[in-house]
């Protein structure tokens, strides 16, 4: 079992000035030593004949095609539904600060 002392999680801490109390740093030397533990099993069944990968189960892209196709519904109708509207488009809130 690895194990991260206290004294190192203050030294990282320090060096990232991160202020942390002693329960916090209690907290975060076992935390840290279940995780180092947890990559140690891994390193321990991954061989190099095994390949990297980053989910267990390959994935498909399962989307369809993006095909432009003529509307059933009322421009002017759905704009009226809409709570703002502003030269024929949604108006939303303004939320980046921009003009």
């Amino acid at each position: 079992m690895s194990s991260i002392s206290k004294e190192e999680v203050a030294r990282v801490a320090g060096l990232a000035r991160i202020a942390l109390t002693d329960a916090e740093i209690d907290q975060f030397a076992s935390e840290l030593a279940v995780i180092s533990d947890a990559i140690a099993k891994v390193s321990e069944v991954a061989a190099p004949d095994v390949p990297a990968t980053s989910h267990p189960i390959p994935l498909a892209n399962v989307w369809r095609e993006d095909v432009v196709a003529p509307s059933d519904l009322d421009r002017d109708e759905v704009l009226a539904m809409a709570p703002e509207q502003e030269d024929g488009k949604f108006s939303v809130p303004q939320i980046l600060g921009e003009e």
